[in-house]
């Protein structure tokens, strides 16, 4: 069994502000080992439930966060960007059987997470056919497009009613609650716990129902903070203002969306 793991720090335990997903702050460095051990705590449950080979991808800011050293021999893993549509699952193909994302977050505007957004803090809003996207959406349709299913989720809980609303079949695991500015939280050690038992329980089920069904015709619209962005991305090729910091795109096939968004985020 073949699975990509793709990891972010916003939905780890415990990380609150800022400061703690910055490289180069004194606060780094710790959420940076947390961010590792509960990638590693997914590793191990994938394996324990039949994995034989795994990609990990390090999709969190400069791509270059989680401790190499820490990581299994078995694994290899993608750092930094090549400015592939795909974003946070990069290399991801069809050859894969199952996608998990591990430290995921909630999405732009939400009030679920005091790190919520979605790909860049630019954006207010990101909205795919009226719904607002979070990362786990933009990618989980980009692995559905691939006939790869997403189906292990970990981050904050606001996130995990999300994908209940989207999908039930595919497994939530909450390791912490936003609560304003402020989080509630479990320990690293009951988080790894956690993860590791939600990445083996996903991987013994039946995940081809996780699968995401692809809209035929998709409509986006991203409201931005700042109303010169609007201005400027309005002149990407098909896309449009609409007024009110936004621009609308649509288009019948999901890659170009992914193609999109690397350039207007």
């Amino acid at each position: 069994m073949k699975v990509f793991i793709s990891v972010d720090i916003e939905g780890c335990a415990g990380i609150t502000h800022w400061d703690e997903a910055k490289k180069g702050h004194a606060d780094y460095q710790e959420f940076r080992e947390i961010m590792t051990r509960e990638a590693v705590a997914a590793i191990e449950g994938a394996q324990a439930a039949g994995a034989t080979e795994i990609l990990m991808k390090d999709a969190h800011s400069s791509g270059r966060n989680l401790i190499l050293s820490k990581l299994p021999g078995s694994v290899r893993i993608v750092r930094a960007w090549a400015g592939h549509p795909l974003c946070m699952v990069q290399e991801l193909d069809k050859s894969f059987d199952a996608v998990m994302m591990v430290g995921y977050h909630s999405r732009a505007g939400a009030e679920t997470n005091s790190l919520a957004h979605t790909l860049s803090l630019d954006a207010a809003e990101i909205r795919l056919n009226g719904v607002k996207a979070s990362e786990f959406l933009i990618h989980a349709l980009a692995s559905s497009m691939l006939d790869v299913p997403t189906v292990m989720v970990s981050g904050d809980q606001g996130l995990m009613e999300e994908i209940e609303a989207t999908n039930v079949h595919i497994t939530r695991c909450a390791v912490k609650e936003g609560r304003g500015q402020s989080t509630l939280s479990m320990t690293p050690d009951a988080a790894c716990k956690a993860i590791y038992e939600s990445a083996e329980h996903a991987l013994r089920s039946d995940f081809k129902q996780c699968l995401l069904q692809v809209p035929e015709k998709i409509v986006m619209e991203i409201a931005y903070n700042d109303p010169v962005l609007a201005t400027r991305h309005q002149h990407y090729p098909g896309a449009s203002h609409i007024g009110n910091r936004t621009i609308r795109f649509e288009t019948d096939n999901y890659l170009d969306i992914l193609r999109m968004l690397n350039y207007v985020t």
